[in-house]
C-alpha cells in the first residue's frame, strides 16, 4: 500500500501523483513460502488524481486464481475498546458500516470486468485478539495472529476467505509500516488450508503518512485512512489472491495499485471540510461517505463508480 504524503489535499485537487511496486518476499524461517504484496512510497509515477488515461504496461491475467464471491474475516487485533482516540466501538462500526455498503457496490462491481468476481462480498465473522504476538508484529507474526484464529476455531478456515488483521494504534508492524506501506495482502498455507490475508495498520500511528486528510467524513481520521487500505486490499485480493497468478502487470503491480492514491476527479466536501468520493448505505439504513482509493478495470482506466463511470 502505498504511503501518501499529509500535504495531499493541496496537491490531490491538482497533480499528485503516486503509483504502486510490488515486493515478493518470504515470510519468515520456518515460515511456508508466500509472496506478499505491498507497495513502495517511494516510487512516483502516473496517474494523476485527475487522470483518466491508459495506465501502462498494460494488466493482464497470469492464468491463477481469481475469487468470485470473498468472504471477509475480520480480526480486530490490539485493544479496540477505547474510549477515546480511533480504536473505539465507534471506530469499528465504520469499518463494519464500509464492508456492508461495499457488497455490490458500483465501486467494488469495477472488479466484475476482470470476468470471475461477481462484484459480491460476504461478511463472514469477525473476532479479538488481544495482543496474542504483542505490540510490534513481524509478518510472520501477522501470519500466526490469523493461524491463532483458525486453530482456535475463532474462526473458520475458509479457502475462499480473505482474513483482514486490522490493528489497533498502539501496535507497530516492523517490516515497515507507516515508513514502506501502509497495509499488504497475500496467501500462505495455514491448517493445509489456501489461506488470503492481509495486513491493515491503524493510520493514527502515522496520519502523514497513511491518510490522504487529517480531517475526515466519519470524525475518525485513523479509521477512515484505514478504509481506503482495506478498499485497496480487498480489491487486490479478489483479482489476485495469490500474488501475483491473477491479474497484473509486467512489474507485478495489481489493479488498486495503479490507480494508488488517486480519488478522482470532483471530490465532495463533507459538512466537516473532509473531501469524499463515496457514499454507502449502512444496515441501519442510514449513509455514509468515505474517501476511497479509485481501482482499474481491465481496459486499464481507473474509477470509483463504476456503474456511473465516475473518474
Amino acid at each position: 500500500m502505498k504511503i501518501l504524503n499529509a500535504q495531499y489535499l493541496a496537491a490531490a485537487l491538482g497533480a499528485l501523483a503516486l503509483a504502486g511496486a510490488a515486493a515478493a518476499q518470504p515470510m519468515g524461517a520456518g515460515a511456508p513460502e508466500i509472496i506478499s504484496h505491498r507497495t513502495n512510497p517511494h516510487d512516483l509515477g502516473t496517474p494523476t488524481a485527475g487522470s483518466i488515461g491508459q495506465i501502462t504496461p498494460v494488466i493482464t491475467y497470469h492464468n491463477g486464481p481469481v475469487m468470485a464471491t470473498p468472504s471477509v474475516y475480520i480480526i480486530w487485533y490490539g485493544n479496540w475498546n477505547q474510549t477515546n482516540g480511533s480504536d473505539t466501538s465507534a471506530g469499528q462500526q465504520i469499518v463494519s458500516d464500509f464492508l456492508f455498503g461495499l457488497n455490490n457496490s458500483p465501486y467494488f462491481n469495477i472488479n466484475t470486468s476482470y470476468g470471475t468476481p461477481t462484484g459480491s462480498i460476504l461478511v463472514a465473522a469477525q473476532t479479538n485478539d488481544a495482543y496474542s504476538q504483542g505490540t510490534r508484529l513481524s509478518d510472520a507474526k501477522v501470519q500466526a495472529v490469523v493461524a491463532s484464529a483458525l486453530s482456535s476455531h475463532r474462526l473458520v478456515t475458509d479457502s475462499n476467505g480473505v482474513y483482514l488483521v486490522l490493528t489497533s494504534s498502539d501496535v507497530a508492524e516492523q517490516s515497515g509500516f507507516c515508513t514502506k506501506y501502509c497495509g499488504w495482502h497475500t496467501a500462505g498455507t495455514i491448517s493445509s488450508t489456501n489461506i488470503k490475508y492481509a495486513f491493515i495498520g491503524n493510520a493514527s500511528r502515522c496520519l502523514n503518512a497513511c491518510s490522504a486528510q487529517t480531517v475526515s467524513p466519519n470524525g475518525n481520521p485513523g479509521v477512515d485512512a484505514m478504509i481506503s487500505v482495506v478498499a485497496h486490499e480487498l480489491e487486490e485480493a479478489t483479482t489476485d489472491p495469490n500474488p501475483t497468478s491473477g491479474w497484473a502487470d509486467a512489474n507485478r503491480s495489481e489493479n488498486a495499485d495503479k490507480c494508488a492514491w488517486t480519488f478522482g476527479q470532483g471530490l465532495l466536501r463533507d459538512s466537516n471540510g473532509a473531501f469524499y468520493n463515496m457514499t454507502l448505505k449502512t444496515a441501519t439504513g442510514t449513509f455514509r461517505n468515505f474517501l476511497v482509493q479509485r481501482n482499474l478495470d481491465v481496459n486499464s482506466k481507473c474509477y470509483v463508480d463504476y456503474i456511473g463511470k465516475t473518474q
